[in-house]
């Protein structure tokens, strides 16, 4: 039973032209990668200032409460870095780095956001929860994604022109696009201009 919990997940990106599509890598630990310059773009990167980590927190974990400190960004950036990294390779029928592998599995030994079940009167613990076991939650969701289990559905976007990595979390296990929006479209036009 997977104990991945149910959050947004996806992201909107802008193309060179400024055009904007949306981008769902399928789990919050690759949307987070995506932050930054995962696939070696650095446009991409969102993490300047604690602040830019918290609005990006807010939209997923809502209950995480107290601000971001210089050290959260600092863990945050390695943390990505290593989730990213461990993505690019598995999707490219390659191991993860050993190095990548320890920080994702010291992130994913913190304490996590625990569970809790709805319309109760009294709080057990803490209500809030802190940046750092967001962290944990996301780490531990690396941890299955980038189990040798789920290797095959770690994949990057079959356009030529397309590094994005995905986790397809299609019931037939055939998503071939980062987006059917940007790269997917494009293929078929192609396609119809050969056949034409």
């Amino acid at each position: 039973m997977s104990h991945r919990e149910a959050r947004p997940t996806g992201q909107w990106f802008a193309t060179r032209d400024e055009r904007r599509w949306f981008f769902d890598s399928g789990s919050v630990a690759l949307d987070f990668g995506y932050t930054g310059a995962f696939g070696q773009n650095p446009a991409w990167e969102r993490l300047h200032v604690p602040a830019d980590l918290d609005g990006w927190l807010a939209t997923r974990f809502p209950e995480v409460d107290a601000p971001a400190t210089v050290r959260d960004l600092v863990d945050a950036l390695t943390l990505r870095a290593a989730m990213a990294r461990a993505a690019t390779a598995i999707s490219g029928d390659e191991l993860p780095g050993r190095d990548d592998v320890d920080v994702i599995n010291l992130f994913a030994a913190t304490p996590d956001i625990p569970p809790a079940l709805a319309g109760g009167s009294r709080q057990a613990g803490r209500s809030r929860a802190r940046v750092g076991q967001a962290f944990a939650v996301m780490a531990r969701e690396a941890v299955e994604l980038f189990s040798a289990e789920q290797h095959e559905r770690i994949r990057q976007c079959d356009a030529d022109d397309c590094a994005l990595v995905f986790y397809d979390e299609s019931r037939s296990n055939n998503r071939r696009w980062c987006s059917m929006q940007r790269c997917g479209n494009r293929a078929k036009v192609r396609k119809y201009r050969l056949i034409r």
